[in-house]
């Protein structure tokens, strides 16, 4: 099985998601959203950023997740090979409400029109129909990108 598949969207792009955990499914819909930017396979690891992300639920902190992403590919053209995320926490913030946290290190480098293909430009990652599941033993999401 793929780690994620292109959804048929008029107007804008999306993909659905498969991990074996919350780690593996966040990494997933990174790699996933920067393989409709580029074709990952001509990227080189040059280069490693440290990132923290945070959120009140758990589709919240995934949206946050890929925006800063996009952030980082819009502001700094970097694109993104490898992920490592080093902890993925849940717990209760100080309002009690639900806290999710997580460091990553990302690792790639500037995108090159001379050697990367540009396929699409992605604005943002929306939260239009996101819903975090696991069926079976996998979990899942459809993730919808403004182009």
């Amino acid at each position: 099985m793929e780690f994620f598949e292109v959804l048929d969207i008029s107007g804008d792009a999306g993909i659905r998601v498969f991990g074996k955990d919350l780690k593996e499914l966040f990494v997933n819909a990174a790699l996933g959203m920067f393989s409709l930017i580029t074709d990952l396979k001509d990227v080189e690891e040059k280069e490693e950023i440290n990132i923290s992300v945070e959120g009140r639920t758990m589709e919240g902190t995934l949206v946050s997740w890929l925006n800063e992403l996009i952030f980082r590919f819009d502001t700094y053209g970097f694109i993104v090979k490898n992920i490592i995320i080093a902890e993925f926490l849940s717990g209760k913030d100080q309002s009690e409400g639900e806290a999710y946290t997580f460091t990553a290190s990302i690792s790639g480098e500037q995108f090159d029109s001379e050697r990367h293909k540009g396929k699409l430009l992605i604005k943002a990652a929306t939260y239009h129909k996101l819903t975090i599941e696991k069926k079976g033993s996998l979990w899942r999401v459809e993730v919808i990108f403004d182009i």
